[in-house]
């Protein structure tokens, strides 16, 4: 999923994005899911809580290794419902070559709740 870049934008705009890290402390399989996914629950810290999502990771990751991982995700976009979850925030990955998601990682432990900057 390469190509050129998206139209450019301002950097307001780009700050109406929120994206945070948070700490999954809960992660199982999500078999009414139309394709492999987990749902996971996600701490992104006093300020924002504990937020609900899926995410189709399921290649690259299995449900117990992801409990304690840090993810980033965005944090205001609108709930969106999949199948019997409402899906709150939107956890985000790159493609590998076959097109399957590798999560954003950081290399340092990072405040839950820290924005994107």
């Amino acid at each position: 999923m390469s190509g050129a870049p998206a139209p450019e934008i301002t950097f307001d705009d780009f700050l109406k994005v929120d994206i945070r890290v948070g700490t999954v402390v809960e992660a199982e399989d999500f078999p009414e899911a139309r394709k492999p996914a987990y749902k996971m629950r996600i701490d992104f810290g006093p300020d924002i809580g504990i937020r609900k999502t899926s995410a189709q990771i399921t290649v690259h990751y299995n449900a117990a290794d992801l409990v304690g991982r840090q993810v980033a995700a965005v944090v205001n976009f609108p709930t969106r419902q999949i199948g019997p979850v409402m899906s709150e925030v939107l956890t985000l990955g790159f493609p590998d070559e076959a097109g399957e998601v590798v999560l954003i990682g950081m290399d340092q432990r990072i405040e839950n709740g820290s924005r994107l900057f």
